[in-house]
């Protein structure tokens, strides 16, 4: 699918505010409110617009560390691979699972409300996992920039 400019425009703005009304969007980007009605629903029949989602405050939610994991699998066949991704998909801890090339499998990002909790998510649900080789976890300091931005 090809996105003109004012598709460009409605999903930047939608970005930014997905309670944005049609109306203010249309009153934002000079059109009517037919076509930016059309053209949200073409956008999201289309699979550009996904799901609209809540942000969420992780410090006021309790969430007081972050930890990048980069895991290592003890071999990197499919039978291998895809179990360890079927168990990520059950740990609500893990916000973010990335299968990347490099000198180690995959990179985690998870979210836990101290390093207790992190030390008990280590040792009981992630070493455990069947085919994990290596962990080495990066605790994050300070987020210096955290966006679901993208550019367009």
């Amino acid at each position: 699918m090809t996105l003109d400019e004012t598709d460009k425009k409605i999903l930047r703005l939608l970005q930014v505010d997905a309670r944005m009304t049609l109306k203010d969007i249309a009153n934002k980007i000079n059109l009517s409110l037919t076509p930016v009605h059309d053209r949200v629903k073409r956008l999201e029949k289309e699979g550009i617009i996904e799901k609209y989602v809540s942000i969420l405050n992780k410090k006021k939610l309790g969430k007081n560390i972050m930890v990048y994991c980069q895991v290592t699998l003890v071999k990197q066949t499919f039978e291998v691979s895809e179990g360890f991704n079927e168990s990520i998909l059950d740990m609500p801890e893990v916000v973010e699972c990335n299968f990347i090339s490099g000198s180690f499998d995959y990179m985690l990002k998870i979210v836990l409300p101290d390093m207790e909790s992190y030390h008990h998510f280590h040792q009981k649900k992630l070493s455990v996992l069947p085919g994990v080789s290596l962990i080495s976890s990066f605790f994050i300091i300070s987020e210096v920039k955290s966006t679901t931005v993208l550019p367009i």
